[in-house]
């Protein structure tokens, strides 16, 4: 049976409570909405609803993070990162303090809520943020090893992650190493750079490639900073084409994390697939995937095309 999003991050919150009483968790009024309701039960001594006052739970956080404690953060991602920007910037990464962020529900997981509730630009926001370390798990086996990983090193981290079912990725014998990137498929035409809901898609679009004589190399850039540059450039260089695919702004997110990287470490042809600058809109996953051409079609034709102008100019 498949495992929900929430599911996973909460029990791998519930077993790191288990061994350290130093992580307490605080949410925005999102118990049930997070998955967190159980583990307020279990940890109630721990476990803080502070209502719908992020900008002062991430402040509250800050000061428990002073005396020694680790809280975890956890709103929708639209809130976690727009609604308390300058308090996750002076408040918690200023002072270099140990406050671990959630944002759920990334980009268009937002779903019909709409687009006031779908943060296009988390990542862009976050990772500029001195010290701010920005990750984005693909399914709830690599979730679950980057809760464990993120809450067992010293600093601030932002993670983004949707709450519901998704298709699983990996199998428990993966290792999760935060800041190395994962080569999930290995080939030769075209590099496509995925992180989250997009590494599914990508990993589909690659089989459809293949159908056609295209290989695809598909990396899971879980981790947008740090940025494993080895990986990428060596990847970059293989293959001279890539494609980011990422549910966010193209500006600020996946796309320029990996443009920035390649520009100094391997330039090549770089093509983006992601939210073109536009806000969001109502619809349900698949619909919207397909509206912001994030899809595995999508993917399979910006795909053939790179290849194709990589061909015709020789390269």
């Amino acid at each position: 049976m498949p495992t929900e999003m929430r599911v996973a991050m909460c029990e791998a919150i519930e077993a790191q409570m288990e061994q350290n009483d130093a992580i307490v968790v605080l949410h925005a009024d999102l118990a049930k909405a997070n998955g967190l309701a159980e583990l307020s039960k279990r940890f109630g001594d721990r476990a803080f609803n502070v209502g719908v006052a992020e900008q002062n739970m991430a402040s509250m956080a800050a000061g428990m993070a002073s005396y020694g404690m680790i809280p975890v953060i956890n709103t929708f991602a639209a809130f976690a990162s727009r609604r308390l920007c300058d308090q996750a910037a002076i408040s918690i990464a200023y002072s270099k303090l140990n406050v671990k962020i959630i944002g759920t529900d990334p980009g268009i997981c937002g779903e019909i809520n709409g687009g006031t509730h779908m943060a296009f630009e988390d990542i862009g926001v976050m990772r500029s943020i001195p010290g701010m370390c920005v990750a984005e798990p693909c399914d709830p086996e690599e979730l679950r090893q980057m809760m464990r990983a993120v809450l067992n090193m010293d600093g601030p981290a932002y993670i983004r992650t949707s709450r519901k079912t998704v298709p699983d990725i990996h199998s428990p014998e993966y290792r999760f190493e935060f800041g190395k990137a994962d080569v999930l498929r290995e080939g030769k035409d075209i590099t496509i750079v995925a992180a989250g809901i997009t590494v599914y898609d990508a990993l589909q679009a690659a089989d459809k490639l293949e159908e056609n004589g295209i290989h695809a190399e598909v990396i899971n850039l879980h981790t947008l900073k740090p940025v494993d540059t080895e990986t990428i450039a060596a990847s970059a260089n293989k293959t001279g084409a890539v494609l980011t695919v990422e549910n966010h702004n193209i500006f600020g997110g996946l796309r320029s994390v990996v443009a920035e990287t390649l520009s100094y470490a391997c330039p090549v042809r770089i093509w983006p697939l992601g939210i073109n600058d536009v806000k969001g809109e109502v619809g349900f996953l698949d619909y919207l995937k397909k509206r912001y051409e994030i899809d595995c079609d999508s993917i399979v034709a910006a795909a053939q095309r790179m290849v194709e102008a990589k061909a015709d100019s020789g390269r």
